[in-house]
Protein backbone atom coordinates (compact mmCIF):
# COMPACT_ATOMS: atom_id res chain seq x y z
CA UNK A 1 0.00 0.00 0.00
CA UNK A 2 1.56 3.49 -0.86
CA UNK A 3 1.96 6.19 2.04
CA UNK A 4 -1.04 8.76 2.09
CA UNK A 5 -0.46 11.40 0.01
CA UNK A 6 0.76 14.84 2.50
CA UNK A 7 -1.30 17.12 2.54
CA UNK A 8 -1.10 20.47 0.94
CA UNK A 9 0.77 23.36 3.97
CA UNK A 10 -2.26 25.33 4.78
CA UNK A 11 -2.46 28.80 3.10
CA UNK A 12 -0.39 31.42 5.20
CA UNK A 13 -1.36 35.27 5.68
CA UNK A 14 1.00 37.57 8.04
CA UNK A 15 -1.12 39.02 10.84
CA UNK A 16 0.47 42.23 10.62
CA UNK A 17 0.69 43.94 7.53
CA UNK A 18 2.03 47.63 7.00
CA UNK A 19 -0.14 49.68 3.91
CA UNK A 20 1.95 52.27 1.78
CA UNK A 21 -1.30 54.29 0.50
CA UNK A 22 -1.51 57.46 -2.00
CA UNK A 23 -4.70 58.98 -3.74
CA UNK A 24 -4.52 61.67 -6.11
CA UNK A 25 -6.86 63.71 -9.08
CA UNK A 26 -5.93 65.31 -12.09
CA UNK A 27 -7.38 68.94 -11.30
CA UNK A 28 -9.38 69.12 -7.83
CA UNK A 29 -11.81 67.84 -8.39
CA UNK A 30 -10.77 66.00 -11.36
CA UNK A 31 -9.95 62.26 -12.62
CA UNK A 32 -9.07 60.27 -9.50
CA UNK A 33 -7.59 57.30 -8.40
CA UNK A 34 -5.68 55.54 -5.68
CA UNK A 35 -2.38 52.73 -4.91
CA UNK A 36 -1.82 50.60 -2.10
CA UNK A 37 1.41 48.17 -1.67
CA UNK A 38 1.07 46.45 1.42
CA UNK A 39 3.81 44.60 2.87
CA UNK A 40 4.45 42.09 5.97
CA UNK A 41 6.32 43.03 8.91
CA UNK A 42 9.57 42.01 7.27
CA UNK A 43 9.29 44.46 4.49
CA UNK A 44 7.93 41.76 1.77
CA UNK A 45 5.20 42.94 -0.68
CA UNK A 46 2.33 40.59 -0.50
CA UNK A 47 -0.05 42.71 -2.47
CA UNK A 48 -0.59 45.63 -4.57
CA UNK A 49 -4.27 47.52 -5.19
CA UNK A 50 -4.92 50.33 -7.36
CA UNK A 51 -8.42 51.89 -8.67
CA UNK A 52 -9.66 54.81 -10.53
CA UNK A 53 -12.54 56.57 -8.53
CA UNK A 54 -13.80 58.57 -11.86
CA UNK A 55 -14.31 62.59 -10.51
CA UNK A 56 -13.10 63.08 -6.66
CA UNK A 57 -10.74 65.75 -4.54
CA UNK A 58 -7.35 64.32 -3.94
CA UNK A 59 -8.45 64.41 -0.17
CA UNK A 60 -11.06 61.84 -1.08
CA UNK A 61 -8.80 59.68 -3.01
CA UNK A 62 -5.97 59.61 -0.12
CA UNK A 63 -9.19 58.73 2.57
CA UNK A 64 -10.38 55.58 -0.15
CA UNK A 65 -6.71 54.92 -0.49
CA UNK A 66 -6.66 54.10 3.45
CA UNK A 67 -10.29 52.86 3.32
CA UNK A 68 -8.80 50.22 0.62
CA UNK A 69 -6.33 49.16 3.02
CA UNK A 70 -8.62 48.57 6.11
CA UNK A 71 -10.85 46.65 4.20
CA UNK A 72 -8.40 44.58 2.95
CA UNK A 73 -6.79 44.11 6.21
CA UNK A 74 -10.42 42.79 7.65
CA UNK A 75 -11.47 40.63 4.67
CA UNK A 76 -7.70 39.53 5.57
CA UNK A 77 -8.33 38.98 9.38
CA UNK A 78 -4.94 40.66 9.62
CA UNK A 79 -4.79 42.11 13.92
CA UNK A 80 -2.45 44.79 13.66
CA UNK A 81 -1.68 47.22 10.26
CA UNK A 82 0.64 49.92 9.88
CA UNK A 83 0.14 52.88 7.53
CA UNK A 84 1.92 55.09 5.67
CA UNK A 85 1.10 58.29 3.77
CA UNK A 86 2.45 61.62 1.96
CA UNK A 87 -1.02 62.97 2.94
CA UNK A 88 -0.42 65.21 6.17
CA UNK A 89 -4.15 66.38 6.10
CA UNK A 90 -5.30 62.77 6.55
CA UNK A 91 -2.66 61.27 9.07
CA UNK A 92 -3.52 63.93 11.13
CA UNK A 93 -7.46 63.67 11.38
CA UNK A 94 -6.83 60.26 11.75
CA UNK A 95 -4.70 60.63 14.47
CA UNK A 96 -7.06 63.16 16.30
CA UNK A 97 -4.84 66.02 16.15
CA UNK A 98 -7.02 67.78 13.31
CA UNK A 99 -10.57 68.29 13.05
CA UNK A 100 -12.69 66.78 9.68
CA UNK A 101 -14.67 69.73 8.85
CA UNK A 102 -15.02 68.61 5.12
CA UNK A 103 -18.74 67.51 4.66
CA UNK A 104 -17.27 64.87 1.83
CA UNK A 105 -14.38 64.05 4.27
CA UNK A 106 -16.35 63.34 7.04
CA UNK A 107 -18.36 59.67 6.30
CA UNK A 108 -14.98 58.52 5.22
CA UNK A 109 -13.56 59.21 8.01
CA UNK A 110 -15.92 57.97 10.44
CA UNK A 111 -15.58 54.59 8.19
CA UNK A 112 -11.96 54.62 8.65
CA UNK A 113 -12.05 55.14 12.01
CA UNK A 114 -15.08 52.59 12.72
CA UNK A 115 -12.67 49.81 10.75
CA UNK A 116 -9.22 50.74 12.65
CA UNK A 117 -10.65 50.16 15.84
CA UNK A 118 -11.71 46.50 14.82
CA UNK A 119 -8.26 46.40 14.88
CA UNK A 120 -5.85 45.28 17.67
CA UNK A 121 -3.36 47.89 17.05
CA UNK A 122 -3.25 50.78 13.94
CA UNK A 123 -1.43 53.61 13.22
CA UNK A 124 -0.76 56.14 10.80
CA UNK A 125 2.36 58.18 10.21
CA UNK A 126 2.68 61.01 7.34
CA UNK A 127 5.81 60.16 5.14
CA UNK A 128 7.60 62.32 2.53
CA UNK A 129 6.40 62.20 -0.72
CA UNK A 130 9.57 60.18 -2.42
CA UNK A 131 9.22 58.04 0.34
CA UNK A 132 5.94 56.48 -1.44
CA UNK A 133 6.83 56.40 -4.85
CA UNK A 134 5.33 52.86 -5.06
CA UNK A 135 1.91 53.86 -3.88
CA UNK A 136 2.17 56.91 -5.66
CA UNK A 137 3.10 55.24 -9.44
CA UNK A 138 -0.10 52.72 -8.79
CA UNK A 139 -2.33 55.86 -8.28
CA UNK A 140 -0.85 57.67 -11.33
CA UNK A 141 -1.32 54.04 -13.18
CA UNK A 142 -5.17 54.07 -12.29
CA UNK A 143 -5.76 58.04 -13.31
CA UNK A 144 -3.94 56.38 -16.72
CA UNK A 145 -5.64 53.37 -17.39
CA UNK A 146 -9.36 55.85 -16.51
CA UNK A 147 -12.30 54.71 -18.46
CA UNK A 148 -10.41 52.32 -19.79
CA UNK A 149 -10.19 49.67 -17.34
CA UNK A 150 -11.81 51.65 -14.34
CA UNK A 151 -11.04 48.87 -11.76
CA UNK A 152 -8.41 46.90 -11.40
CA UNK A 153 -6.07 45.14 -8.42
CA UNK A 154 -2.20 44.60 -10.15
CA UNK A 155 -0.94 41.31 -10.11
CA UNK A 156 1.18 40.25 -7.50
CA UNK A 157 2.22 36.82 -5.31
CA UNK A 158 -1.01 36.78 -3.23
CA UNK A 159 -3.37 38.98 -5.59
CA UNK A 160 -7.13 38.88 -4.42
CA UNK A 161 -10.16 40.57 -6.48
CA UNK A 162 -10.24 44.45 -5.38
CA UNK A 163 -13.23 45.14 -2.65
CA UNK A 164 -14.82 48.28 -3.69
CA UNK A 165 -15.96 50.18 -0.16
CA UNK A 166 -18.72 53.26 -0.53
CA UNK A 167 -21.96 54.67 1.57
CA UNK A 168 -25.63 54.54 1.10
CA UNK A 169 -28.90 55.44 2.78
CA UNK A 170 -32.12 53.70 2.36
CA UNK A 171 -34.64 55.77 0.82
CA UNK A 172 -38.27 54.77 0.16
CA UNK A 173 -37.17 50.92 0.85
CA UNK A 174 -34.36 50.84 -1.71
CA UNK A 175 -30.62 51.28 -0.66
CA UNK A 176 -29.16 54.81 -2.47
CA UNK A 177 -25.41 55.10 -2.43
CA UNK A 178 -23.61 58.26 -2.13
CA UNK A 179 -20.96 59.45 -3.87
CA UNK A 180 -18.03 59.22 -4.09
CA UNK A 181 -18.67 56.11 -6.29
CA UNK A 182 -15.92 53.67 -7.69
CA UNK A 183 -16.05 52.79 -11.05
CA UNK A 184 -18.45 49.24 -11.55
CA UNK A 185 -18.07 47.36 -14.54
CA UNK A 186 -21.71 47.37 -16.73
CA UNK A 187 -23.88 43.77 -16.08
CA UNK A 188 -21.56 42.28 -13.62
CA UNK A 189 -22.40 40.96 -10.54
CA UNK A 190 -21.58 41.97 -7.03
CA UNK A 191 -21.93 40.76 -3.29
CA UNK A 192 -22.86 43.84 -1.21
CA UNK A 193 -22.92 43.37 2.63
CA UNK A 194 -24.64 46.24 5.00
CA UNK A 195 -23.68 47.69 7.86
CA UNK A 196 -25.79 50.01 9.59
CA UNK A 197 -24.04 53.07 10.66
CA UNK A 198 -27.05 54.66 12.12
CA UNK A 199 -29.60 57.47 11.22
CA UNK A 200 -28.73 59.24 7.93
CA UNK A 201 -29.21 63.14 7.51
CA UNK A 202 -29.88 62.49 3.51
CA UNK A 203 -33.71 63.23 3.06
Amino acid sequence: MKPPMPSPPSPFFPTELVAYIDGGSRGNPGPAGFGVVLQDAKGHTVDTLAEFLGEATNNVAEYRALLAALEYAAEKKCRRLKVYCDSELIARQMQGRYRVKSPDLKPLYQRAQQLSSLLEHFAIEHIPREKNHLADRLANEAMDRGQTSSVFSVPSASSVPSVHSFLAVVQKGRLKPLSPLPDLEEGAEYEVRARKRGKSSVE
